[in-house]
């Protein structure tokens, strides 16, 4: 009996097939996908998102020339 019941449940189990995970977005991904809806706030995530990109580019930017004899 308890060996019916054990081979059972493994032919149960072993037929379950689970979705296979989804990647998780990026902080970046997510923040575009909000600008780039209607939601209220979503210019102002656009704008942000601009002022982090400028920012990064004039740090590089600095970087470069600081390296440069």
């Amino acid at each position: 009996m308890t060996r019916i019941v054990i081979v059972t449940l493994l032919a149960l189990g072993t037929g379950c097939k689970s979705e296979p995970a989804r990647p998780v977005p990026t902080e970046r991904q997510r923040d575009s996908i909000i600008g780039q809806s209607r939601l209220p706030g979503a210019q102002g995530v656009r704008g942000a998102m601009r002022a982090g990109d400028t920012a990064v580019a004039h740090n590089a930017l600095r970087d470069s020339l600081a390296r440069e004899p």
